[in-house]
């Protein structure tokens, strides 16, 4: 059983498009960010810097209890577990390596900027906007090029490397993106968005999601000193 601590974000839905995909057997346990759940010593002891999702595999190596965070190390785990969506043959292998390092390192990291900058952060930083904004364009770039050349991002099958970049694509309008000028990149997303598994996934704690803006309370557990503090 895997034991996974998550919310409904793009890293989160991840995870949740792995354990759907493989079938292997799952319970949620939310970690609600805006109430500052990830700063719990409990939570902190599965996953050191505070950041969800993170998993215990109560079945791990030797068929003891693992704990295991960073959602790009637990999609390699998982796909090592199940032998699933991670390829046999080494070039392909080291190509969703290559890919899964893209999403860990360029598009989570500067889309999710993008989303502060243009729809969360307090102040209008002209700077700052177009900054991100043109970086969320250049990435998007990326991709298109890419998947005008392959029908996947590492190769010719489906791996956990479109696994780890499509829940980050799914509303590119918060990140300054007109997906119409990526065609390749919306056939892409949208077919994979369209996979049970995928659709199954996404609805993991859908029903938890705020609906309007943060409160005060929430916008300092997650952009205030709250984030900062010795936990």
């Amino acid at each position: 059983m895997i034991e996974l601590y998550t919310w409904p974000t793009p890293n989160g839905h991840k995870i949740h498009i792995m354990l759907e995909e493989t079938g292997l057997p799952y319970r949620v346990h939310p970690v609600d960010i805006g109430a500052g759940d990830q700063f719990e010593p409990e939570f902190l002891k599965i996953s050191p810097n505070n950041k969800m999702p993170a998993m215990v595999d109560t079945d791990g190596p030797g068929g003891k209890p693992f704990a295991l965070a960073e959602s790009g190390a637990m999609l390699f785990y998982l796909a090592s577990k199940t032998g699933r969506f991670l390829p046999e043959d080494l070039r392909e292998r080291w190509q969703v390596l290559q890919w899964v390092m893209f999403q860990m390192g360029h598009i989570g990291p500067m889309l999710g900027q993008a989303h502060h900058f243009l729809g969360y952060a307090p102040e209008k930083i002209p700077y700052a906007m177009n900054r991100y904004r043109n970086e969320a364009n250049r990435l998007y770039g990326v991709l298109e090029r890419r998947l005008n050349d392959s029908p996947h991002l590492a190769c010719a099958e489906y791996t956990i490397a479109d696994m780890a970049v499509m829940p980050w694509l799914r509303f590119p309008e918060r990140q300054g993106v007109n997906i119409g000028e990526f065609p390749a990149l919306k056939r892409w997303r949208d077919g994979i968005a369209q996979r049970p598994a995928v659709l199954r996934a996404l609805q993991v704690l859908a029903d938890r999601r705020r609906a309007g803006p943060h409160t005060e309370r929430e916008r300092e557990v997650l952009f205030g000193a709250t984030q900062y503090a010795k936990h």
